[in-house]
């Protein structure tokens, strides 16, 4: 069961496309592809341009994006779609048939001036992508691809960069994660601050971490995955400066898991909070089974580690999870204005205060951190988690 499982949730893992190359991801608008009788026709030497074009993008523009690419590719080479529906079981070549299928009658002219079209909004959205994020007094961090790191008013920012994808946290982002709280411990900056690029701040852990991975392979996954994710839960552990928490959305999984470990937590009032460990078949992490209860009680922490309780940013400050929340419209303002009055606090004086407050209970977090990771290692071998996953990725195919 857990082979075929495994080898279901393996398919649902996207395949490059034949006619358009794999890139990495980006924030992109939305892209409105019916265009007017109006435009002007794109001539065969404007359509293979954009492909090329296409290929130097480096960041992905996301599987919904790429599915209108693949079938607008199609439509204007092949004409309306001319195959077999594929079965109900086969998602990736059923996903695909249906954006061709969607195109109905679309012209073939019309389908390459829109597919042009496209590629054309995909390389302005990355090239203003990259113009926008770094002020002239800002230090940015190079070196990251999944995050947006700099230092300004003794600040730190580590912000979630992946917002095509709700940021949700793939391996390279752990690894970013990891190396970025390093730096900061190290650098001249007074407190160090989390947070979100576009609507989520983050939707914790990216479910395709579990896709691709061959049954022979499924021991040595769980073990690597247990092995990073104690390292990165360490590394919030050990962390020396004040840590803050800047929640600009909806923040889930471990992302919720981790404020424990925080200094401070700010939200907006359009975050919500939500830890769905037993719907897909896994446990707790973050040393949030110790922290949790004694943030919020114990039978408040179960309802959100045991039943999945999805909490407003007013309740989950009602509990203790959250310091303030502020109004979605004024949030960055009156946060970052609080937040570089304490930057301009005494930095030694801060970090040896935190250190008296943490050191107290170091030693027991990282035992809670060991354990909680065994269990996890335990979970991801489980055929019940196996199959949790597989209904995830059924579920989402039909979106």
């Amino acid at each position: 069961m857990a082979a075929s499982a495994l080898s279901f949730v393996r398919n649902l893992c996207w395949r490059r496309i034949c006619e358009i190359r794999q890139v990495q991801p980006v924030c992109i608008s939305s892209v409105h592809l019916h265009m007017t009788a109006a435009t002007m026709q794109v001539s065969q030497k404007d359509f293979e341009k954009a492909q090329e074009q296409l290929k130097l993008l480096k960041n992905d523009p996301g599987n919904e994006t790429k599915l209108k690419l693949y079938a607008l590719f199609k439509q204007a080479t092949e004409g309306p779609c001319n195959s077999p529906k594929p079965g109900m079981l086969d998602f990736v070549k059923k996903a695909k048939w249906d954006a061709w299928n969607s195109l109905g009658s679309l012209s073939q002219d019309n389908a390459r001036q829109e597919y042009t079209k496209l590629v054309s909004s995909l390389i302005s959205a990355e090239s203003a992508g990259k113009k926008k994020d770094t002020s002239p007094k800002e230090s940015s961090h190079g070196g990251y691809e999944t995050l947006i790191v700099t230092t300004d008013n003794n600040i730190t920012k580590i912000m979630f960069n992946r917002p095509d994808k709700k940021n949700a946290i793939n391996h390279k982002m752990y690894r970013e994660i990891i190396n970025a709280l390093q730096e900061a411990a190290k650098d001249d900056s007074t407190i160090a601050v989390l947070t979100g690029n576009g609507e989520y701040y983050t939707s914790g852990n990216d479910l395709n971490n579990f896709s691709n991975i061959q049954p022979s392979e499924m021991k040595k996954m769980a073990k690597e995955g247990a092995e990073l994710l104690k390292e990165f839960v360490g590394s919030f552990i050990d962390f020396p400066k004040p840590l803050i928490a800047v929640v600009n959305g909806p923040a889930i999984g471990i992302s919720v898991t981790l404020l424990g470990l925080c200094d401070v937590v700010y939200a907006s009032d359009k975050a919500t909070f939500h830890t769905p460990f037993s719907q897909l078949g896994q446990s707790p992490e973050g040393c949030s089974s110790y922290l949790f209860p004694k943030i919020m009680g114990s039978a408040k922490a179960n309802e959100m580690l045991l039943f999945n309780k999805k909490l407003t940013a007013a309740e989950a400050c009602a509990l203790g999870l959250v310091n303030e929340v502020f109004p979605d419209s004024t949030f960055q303002k009156e946060v970052w204005a609080r937040l570089k009055a304490y930057a301009s606090l005494p930095k030694n004086s801060l970090a040896v205060s935190k250190q008296l407050l943490r050191n107290m209970e170091k030693e027991k977090l990282h035992a809670v951190n060991s354990q909680e990771c065994e269990v996890l290692t335990e979970r991801w071998l489980s055929d019940e988690c196996l199959n949790a996953l597989v209904t995830f990725f059924q579920r989402k195919s039909k979106l």
